[in-house]
């Protein structure tokens, strides 16, 4: 019998390999990893400041866009939020659809074994997965990412660097009522370009219930006719590193996706070994038992309802309000929304060092009462720093952040959390090189040494690394990091 045959490299359209049509021989065969993306992805960094697309101009596009949209957004109590109702039975806030999302009640119990605690609070039940896409296409022979200019309510500066599709299952099966999702054909049905990744990963574990969007980059071929819009623009991976560098330019469902591109791999080696990584994070999960269930919202004890907030009672943690939004260049026109409005900024950062000349961040496996697995991989620091003042130490590691001297901080910029959800949800993400005084090599429990690399193949599997985490993440894989 004939050997098989290896196909060097996949179709850009994505199909299937047919079977040679000879007697006796087998199908196609592929490498199991495409090296051409990671390749192209590596020029599309070098490529900082293209003349088509500089960051200064992506800025002063998104800030046309911004005066020119109409865009308001105003607090209204609830009783005023057009669509929207207070269940008389349990409280909860609801869509007269039944659609979109609901703010609910939810019960968390913790248990690590060593400690545990239990708690209630409100939570953004979601329960339909949303699609995340960048489209890619190779222009003038470098890779670029087709990105919008969306309008987010919850953004304060409103208009930001977005995902190509950006788009809830309500909002793509058009329970608004309003205009078709551009580009959504490029992610759904029959495949138009070739995949570049495509992960179901989790959103915030501490406001949302077990929610997961499907994070995809899709490459088209490079004479495919792409449609041209006014909210759109091509921009290098370049650039978008340069763009991260600026507080409030690329939003969260941006980073998340850039966060699962095929980079090229580095350093081989790192301080544990990928199996040893693997079980040590498979041991966090087990330890940590996370057990939740949703109550309804007016009963859950220390929150305090009223006319145009939930609020907890002692002032911390967020709020959840209700706005009216205009919005001339979004599928719909004009809506009413409730947004959970957290009570400060938070702080989110890896402390980095180098074992080896091999850089290595520390992660934490972090519990968190929304995610469907209960922990995920975290940064070294997730907290808002105000919800701790109460209490008699901060959290592991805050200080050190915190008190770090300028020639230590690698990375700092101040990003919008999820725009669509939030109001003015905002965490200063920062990249310190620590030393063995600030953070041993001798890690403490549910924390871990982890090699850049490593990170970047996690990223490709359903909900190892959290949503903070992959900001990060994108800010080292777009080059924004000061290595």
């Amino acid at each position: 019998m004939a050997p098989e045959t290896a196909h060097p490299t996949a179709p850009l359209n994505g199909a299937s390999a047919a079977p040679l049509g000879q007697e006796g021989t087998g199908p196609l065969l592929r490498p199991r990893r495409e090296g051409g993306a990671a390749a192209a992805l590596r020029a599309s960094a070098a490529l900082t400041a293209p003349e088509d697309a500089a960051p200064e101009d992506v800025l002063a596009w998104l800030s046309r866009r911004a005066d020119q949209g109409g865009f308001s957004v105003r607090p209204v109590p609830f009783a005023e939020a057009d669509g929207w109702h207070l269940r008389a039975d349990t409280g909860d806030l609801v869509h007269r659809s039944g659609g979109f999302f609901t703010v609910e009640g939810l019960h968390v119990r913790a248990d690590s074994g060593e400690e545990a605690a239990e708690w209630h609070q409100p939570i953004i039940n979601q329960p339909e997965i949303g699609v995340l896409g960048i489209l890619a296409q190779r222009r003038g022979g470098v890779l670029r990412f087709l990105m919008q200019a969306k309008m987010e309510p919850g953004n304060r500066n409103l208009v930001q660097l977005s995902p190509t599709v950006q788009a809830t299952r309500s909002n793509y099966t058009g329970v608004h009522g309003g205009r078709a999702v551009r580009y959504l054909e490029y992610f759904m049905g029959p495949r138009r370009g070739r995949v570049l990744a495509d992960v179901l990963q989790s959103e915030h574990g501490s406001w949302f219930l077990r929610k997961v969007n499907r994070n995809m980059l899709v490459e088209v071929a490079p004479g495919a006719d792409v449609p041209e819009h006014e909210d759109f623009r091509w921009v290098t991976l370049g650039a978008l590193g340069r763009l991260l560098r600026h507080d409030n330019a690329v939003n969260m469902d941006a980073r998340t996706v850039l966060a699962g591109a095929p980079v090229p791999e580095g350093a081989d080696r790192a301080l544990h070994d990928d199996t040893a990584l693997l079980s040590w994070f498979t041991g966090e999960r087990t330890r940590h038992r996370v057990r939740t269930r949703t109550v309804p919202l007016k009963s859950i004890p220390h929150w305090v309802r009223e006319e145009d907030r939930i609020r907890h009672e002692a002032g911390r943690y967020f709020e959840v309000v209700t706005v009216a939004v205009e919005a001339g260049t979004r599928e719909v026109a004009r809506w009413c929304q409730p947004l959970l409005r957290p009570c400060g900024l938070g702080v989110t950062a890896f402390l980095l060092r180098r074992f080896g000349g091999v850089p290595h961040v520390l992660v934490h496996a972090r519990p968190e009462g929304g995610l469907m697995d209960g922990v995920e991989l975290a940064p070294t620091v997730q907290c808002t720093p105000a919800n701790y003042a109460h209490l008699p130490a901060p959290p592991p590691f805050l200080d050190a952040v915190l008190a770090a001297p300028p020639e230590r901080v690698r990375y700092a910029a101040v990003h919008s959390e999820e725009g669509g959800r939030f109001l003015h949800a905002e965490s200063r993400y920062l990249v310190v090189e620590a030393d063995e005084a600030t953070a041993p090599l001798a890690e403490p429990a549910g924390y871990r040494w982890v090699s850049l690399d490593q990170l970047h193949a996690l990223v490709r599997h359903t909900r190892y690394v959290n949503v903070q985490a992959r900001t990060l993440l994108a800010c080292f894989a777009c080059g924004a990091v000061d290595l």
